[in-house]
């Protein structure tokens, strides 16, 4: 099958997904062309299967506005003619879907029918896209797509009952290759970190307000005063800075690591014991994942598609939005307790690789889009 993938190339959840995805069906044999403005971050180094189309945007004075979706579109109708595409899988509805949609338009035009998948992702549903400026349009590029997932299920009643649809969405979670993500030897990270035989924490994301990168700070605090411990933060993003200044205002930032935005996750989990996600908005929770299917207990909130992942009381705890106090408790009762500590850890670890290998969750893919292409949704 020859598959087309569009996504954001940055670091975040649904650019993750989507270029994994890619990299699992390029094994299975299909072609798989990846088409945005820049190389996905995680699609490093040469892989058989797999090509990258870049989307120029004209460099014209006359133009003051960002053509991206004008020029995504062109490309798309450029790929699928002289790739022979069966499918456009698109990632993220806003633009994606909708230069999908007017690609579609002008390839029937032309004697050639296209299908569309959409995969929503979160805040295209449950932020941005209901913004009224951006809602109309959100809303009939979804119920044009010839197929629509979401990676929960909590995400697909949001987005049935924000748009006021009635159409058929199909819930794929998000995966992890269990053989990639798993527990490795962390030992020369942790003796760096945790020189004395700290406890080591974790927290990746964006860095943006809804990932509540304070309430990981506040978290931390209460911690170390009971238990010595250090904490990793991942990532980037506009809360950094506001971040940092909380730990030097608490006195806590030598033994806070921020470490930017990085590619190696899996070595970063293998030297840490706990996982931190307090997020006031999150559709699934993919670093969520793979942490845990490196044995990483996670510590998080109770919103979104969250608890479809984390199991309170076997894989990790799940607490209310903003209820540090809780949050470090639940962390100082695992990290005091190390014979139930390891209960939890072979639990999660045992989750995500009985629910959410990519061996199993890639395959719903294909059998999803073999039902598109059947006219089936």
């Amino acid at each position: 099958m020859n598959i087309g993938i569009t996504c954001y190339p940055t670091y975040g959840g649904s650019g993750v997904v989507a270029t994994e995805l890619g990299k699992e069906l390029a094994t299975r044999g299909h072609n798989v062309h990846f088409i945005s403005y820049a190389l996905p971050f995680r699609l490093n180094g040469f892989r058989q299967n797999i090509y990258f189309h870049e989307v120029e945007l004209p460099d014209y004075p006359l133009f003051e506005v960002d053509l991206y979706s004008l020029s995504l579109t062109s490309k798309m109708v450029d790929v699928v003619l002289y790739d022979d595409l069966d499918i456009l899988h698109v990632h993220y509805a806003i633009p994606h879907a909708s230069s999908a949609y007017m690609a579609k338009l002008i390839l029937n035009e032309q004697g050639r029918d296209i299908k569309i998948i959409t995969t929503l992702h979160g805040t295209d549903i449950t932020l941005i896209g209901l913004d009224p400026t951006m809602l109309p349009l959100v809303r009939f590029s979804i119920d044009k797509s010839d197929g629509i997932t979401t990676v929960s299920r909590f995400l697909r009643e949001k987005t049935l009952t924000n748009f006021n649809l009635d159409v058929p969405i199909e819930v794929i979670p998000n995966f992890v290759n269990i053989e990639e993500w798993k527990r490795q030897d962390g030992s020369c990270l942790r003796a760096q970190w945790a020189p004395n035989g700290e406890k080591v924490l974790v927290h990746v994301s964006t860095f943006r307000p809804v990932k509540r990168v304070l309430d990981v700070v506040r978290t931390f605090d209460q911690i170390r005063k009971t238990t010595p411990s250090k904490l990793i933060m991942v990532g980037d993003g506009p809360d950094r800075a506001e971040a940092e200044r909380m730990c030097r205002e608490l006195d806590i930032i030598n033994d806070v690591i921020f470490l930017g935005k990085q590619t190696c996750l899996a070595e970063i989990f293998s030297a840490s014991d706990l996982f931190l996600m307090p997020s006031q908005s999150e559709s699934f929770g993919l670093s969520a994942l793979e942490a845990m299917a490196c044995g990483l207990p996670a510590l998080t909130s109770s919103v979104g598609g969250l608890p479809e992942l984390n199991l309170h009381g076997t894989t990790g705890y799940i607490c209310e939005i903003g209820d540090t106090d809780r949050m470090a408790r639940y962390a100082i009762d695992l990290l005091s307790h190390p014979k139930k500590y390891a209960q939890f850890s072979t639990a999660a670890r045992e989750r995500a690789v009985k629910n959410f290998d990519a061996v199993d969750i890639v395959a719903k893919y294909e059998a999803y889009y073999e039902r598109v292409l059947r006219g089936e949704k």
